[in-house]
């Protein structure tokens, strides 16, 4: 498997006008080696640049309604019936997006599976649970999917923090009225309507993964229903994860009984999937490009910090 700085050295050698064709042509020659490996599947790289470009608005890394756009494109002239490889790296990203990304390839493609090279938090964790398996390393992570709510002072807060800070300040003033008098500006900072909002957005992602969850991963379980809600609930409970970036690895993610495929257990996968993940790592420090969609037919979407290409 040609490393990391094998690949920077061969990228560094080339002319900087046939750059763009180098990184095409790796591309094609490793997308197609996964393709191949994976029974001949169609295969798409949905990358972001969240980990190199740290500076950037999140709409240029994160998962938006702008991406269906980029899937449309990328998924021009596949065979649908051959099924979809997704290698996922994504910090996550907007709910109700992602809700029209799984939706629309479920709708293209009759079977779905992610692999995870590093990182697929939040939303990207979402999609991972609305496939058929995850493919994951020793090293992979998905993440909680609770909701993060933007509030009036500017930041966002998980949707669960938010509910049991009004459960707690509920409980204080019931006991005691004069807490009434500690809360008020804690509570004035949240603006009016925020506890509906949250309790909602709770509700919203818990009942959308579990349903993926059923109708996909578990699909055919007779205790299909019961188990995905089981599982959809542990991964939104930020009480349990104290934190939105909390790392689940693989062996935890099995345990809560995602179906788990262990990405070294066919070396040639492993050494296919890392190179494609390696080359879309240089692609963002070589240039502009924050975000990138790009399959096996060739077709590809880019965003960079100056727009779409």
């Amino acid at each position: 498997m040609p490393v990391w700085n094998q690949l920077l050295s061969e990228f560094e050698a080339v002319s900087p006008e046939q750059r763009g064709l180098w990184i095409t042509n790796q591309f094609a020659t490793w997308l197609g080696k996964v393709s191949a490996l994976r029974k001949d599947k169609n295969v798409i790289i949905y990358g972001s640049a969240f980990l190199q470009k740290q500076d950037v608005p999140a709409s240029f890394v994160s998962i938006t309604h702008e991406d269906l756009n980029g899937l449309m494109a990328v998924i021009k002239g596949m065979e649908f019936e051959k099924g979809l490889t997704l290698i996922l790296h994504t910090p996550g990203g907007v709910t109700n997006a992602t809700e029209s990304l799984v939706d629309y390839l479920h709708a293209k493609f009759p079977s779905i599976e992610v692999i995870v090279p590093t990182f697929a938090m939040s939303a990207g964790t979402m999609i991972s649970m609305a496939a058929d398996r995850i493919v994951m390393a020793h090293h992979s992570q998905l993440g909680p999917i609770d909701p993060q709510i933007p509030t009036v002072a500017g930041r966002s807060y998980s949707a669960q923090t938010i509910v049991d800070q009004f459960d707690a300040a509920k409980a204080d003033i019931a006991r005691d009225p004069i807490f009434a008098h500690a809360w008020a500006p804690i509570l004035a900072s949240l603006g009016p309507g925020l506890l509906k909002e949250s309790s909602n957005a709770l509700a919203y992602s818990e009942k959308m993964v579990a349903n993926w969850l059923e109708n996909y991963m578990l699909a055919g379980d007779a205790d299909a229903s019961t188990r995905a809600a089981e599982i959809a609930k542990y991964f939104a409970d930020n009480s349990h994860h104290k934190s939105h970036g909390r790392r689940i690895g693989r062996d935890e993610a099995a345990a809560q009984g995602l179906v788990i495929e262990e990405l070294e257990t066919n070396q040639d996968l492993q050494e296919a999937v890392l190179t494609v993940y390696h080359l879309m790592t240089i692609w963002f420090e070589q240039t502009n490009f924050t975000k990138m969609i790009w399959g096996t037919t060739g077709n590809q979407w880019l965003k960079n910090w100056g727009g779409t290409a």
